[in-house]
């Protein structure tokens, strides 16, 4: 292989290496994404987790006084509602400088998707003859 050509598929080898370590820190701060609502008069609080999955639900005592059954589940949905957006907006910020034009983000960050499941491993170039790097 002559140099030119080698240096050229190392530097190309070096930027796919740094930007799949980028991705892989990015997808790796979604599994710690949370998001938290509360209701106006902060009797309802409502905590999810990065795929909207509820963490807490946190309820002012005084709640089952002021609201009937039926409005305390509204309200709680409302709020599991309004985290998840928050979650949502916040996984659309973190992936969007690695999301080519066009790929929906479900399709990447979708149930059972993995980082690995569409990134191959970083690239290892065979040593060259006399070469240390290997």
């Amino acid at each position: 292989m002559n140099d030119e050509f080698r240096l050229t598929i190392e530097a190309l080898a070096k930027e796919y290496n740094r930007q799949a370590g980028e991705l892989r820190a990015a997808y790796g701060k979604l599994s710690e994404l949370t998001g938290t609502a509360e209701s106006p008069d902060r009797m309802v609080r409502v905590t999810v987790g990065p795929r909207g999955q509820v963490q807490d639900i946190a309820l002012d005592p005084r709640v089952y006084r002021k609201l009937s059954p039926s409005q305390l589940s509204r309200e709680i949905m409302e709020q599991i509602g309004a985290a998840t957006e928050q979650v949502t907006g916040r996984t659309k910020e973190l992936m969007a400088p690695f999301m080519p034009e066009g790929l929906p983000l479900e399709d990447v960050l979708g149930e059972g998707a993995s980082i690995d499941s569409f990134l191959p491993r970083p690239v290892k170039l065979p040593p060259q003859d006399g070469d240390a790097r290997g």
